[in-house]
């Protein structure tokens, strides 16, 4: 006589888990263990059918001195977890990559697994494969990773990556958002490419400069390295440009800080047909708030109180434009413009009096080799601009004398002027991701190919990162960390493997369905 475990489908999806005895083809015997709906109940309930099977059999050598022991009396015999693997944060991102139209765009399987497992777990290129054996998913080899690296330069796969970025955002990108930062290199000896240059972090390293194009969401559209000694005014101009060229664009309205602000590249855009917002550096009282004052010198700016001039801008060599500056007054700002201004004079009067060194001191002035003095000048001048911001524009603003509207063209009123600028920490917070969320700095490339290879998978991991964010409204570490820990079990019970997902709750299930929510 011999004992089978049967498995029976019944009509209301649930399979039925039995035993059946025979004495050759005749059946003696049945025994009914239980009805599953889950795959992990099944599983369950055909290891507690073998238990039933094999009861009363001796252990095989091994078991009975502990060795692969169940846990208790009540643990499935024969039943053994193979392995865990955290299978639905990467079929989310999955879904997402596929979402941004990216598998379309590089269709390289090997270059969407290290830039997804960047996002998991920002590590070396070479140990992303222990990341995505966690997850589950395909590790390409160590000579494949290589392989993708000269593929994504000579195939092109960053401007395919930022074709595919602006038709996901297009519809809903009307300004364009610039900044550059700088990533440095721990080596002492430079090239062509790694030169020491200002840095953002104040490292004397050699480093490269990187400029990033974003939304404004932060979605980001476009990157682009740049020599590391290469000033940030002259990166905005090619960055823009290139992105035209490819997307096809005649015109938009790029915004950028006041680092940006110089009338060589201004001029370059808007000879280009480009429209632009960017920051105003301050070095006296603008003209307008001074006229303000002076009609009534008794009358405080108001809080949030707006002005609006034109600006003559340029060159005699590239000829002069006239744009419109737009600016601000703010209460909380001026409070701690003020706070900041007194610290500065205390600082500069203990230089005076020779109990602080003098180095980069505000506000001192040398009246010969041997005395030096507080310039109550520049102290006056300070406190009269406390409060005050400034922007820059191309557009027709509303409001502004001496620069009339065409006709047929609505202007913009400059508090939209001002809100399009503060936009600009969207770009910010793209790039404290980038840097720290996905560790964009490249501590292991050093050929310039391997480095913008590595910009371009960090581009493609902050696309997934921040359309994650933005759709379940909380950072992607503690997304990766919600969904991480869900592990589904592979399971062997004699020749068979069965995979049994992990319990979900309701709240984490709203999350995945947010995440994977294509609203496209």
């Amino acid at each position: 006589m011999r004992a089978y475990v049967s498995k029976v489908p019944n009509g209301a999806g649930a399979t039925a888990v039995r035993v059946v005895w025979k004495q050759g083809r005749r059946q003696v015997g049945l025994q009914h263990v239980g009805t599953g709906r889950t795959p992990g109940d099944v599983a369950l309930l055909v290891g507690a059918a073998w238990e039933i099977v094999h009861a009363g059999q001796d252990l095989l050598p091994g078991v009975a001195d502990g060795q692969g022991a169940a846990w208790s009396g009540r643990a499935v015999s024969g039943a053994r977890v193979t392995g865990t693997v955290s299978a639905v944060l990467w079929e989310v991102l999955e879904t997402v990559w596929s979402q941004l139209g990216f598998d379309d765009a590089v269709g390289d399987k090997a270059f969407k697994a290290l830039a997804l497992a960047r996002v998991i777990e920002p590590t070396s290129k070479l140990d992303s494969a222990r990341v995505l054996a966690e997850a589950g998913a395909w590790a390409p080899a160590n000579a494949t990773i290589y392989r993708c690296l000269r593929r994504c330069q000579e195939r092109g796969y960053r401007d395919r990556l930022a074709k595919a970025c602006w038709v996901f955002a297009g519809p809903r990108a009307s300004l364009l958002l610039y900044d550059v930062t700088t990533l440095y290199f721990e080596t002492d000896t430079a090239d062509g490419f790694r030169i020491p240059g200002y840095s953002k972090e104040r490292r004397l390293e050699p480093q490269i400069v990187v400029g990033l194009l974003v939304d404004q969401a932060g979605f980001p559209l476009g990157v682009q390295a740049f020599e590391g000694s290469l000033g940030e005014t002259l990166t905005i101009a090619p960055v823009v440009e290139q992105f035209a060229k490819l997307r096809g664009l005649g015109t938009f309205t790029v915004v950028a800080d006041a680092a940006m602000l110089s009338e060589h590249n201004l001029g370059e855009l808007a000879g280009a047909g480009f429209d632009f917002i960017v920051g105003s550096r301050i070095a006296h009282v603008p003209w307008s708030i001074a006229e303000h004052t002076r009609a009534d010198p008794c009358q405080p700016l108001a809080d949030r109180q707006v002005f609006v001039e034109p600006v003559l801008m340029g060159t005699k060599k590239d000829g002069f434009r006239r744009y419109a500056a737009v600016y601000q007054y703010r209460q909380a700002r001026a409070e701690r413009d003020l706070k900041t201004i007194a610290a500065q004079v205390v600082k500069a009067e203990a230089v005076i009096a020779g109990t602080r060194k003098a180095k980069n001191t505000r506000f001192v002035t040398a009246i010969d080799k041997t005395t030096l003095a507080l310039n109550d000048d520049l102290v006056a001048s300070a406190r009269a601009r406390a409060g005050i911001k400034g922007y820059v524009t191309s557009l027709p603003v509303a409001g502004c004398p001496g620069r009339p509207v065409p006709d047929g063209v609505t202007p913009v009123d400059p508090l939209t002027v001002i809100d399009s600028y503060h936009q600009l920490f969207e770009v910010e917070r793209s790039f404290r991701m980038s840097k720290t969320d996905l560790r964009a700095r490249p501590m292991f490339s050093h050929i310039r190919d391997s480095i913008e290879a590595h910009l371009t998978m960090v581009m493609a991991a902050l696309a997934v990162s921040r359309t994650i964010q933005a759709r379940t409204h909380m950072s992607i570490r503690r997304f990766v960390r919600t969904l991480r820990p869900l592990r589904a079990a592979h399971i062997q019970i004699g020749q068979q493997t069965i995979t049994v997902p992990p319990a979900i709750d309701t709240a984490t299930q709203a999350t995945i369905h947010a995440a994977t929510k294509n609203p496209v």
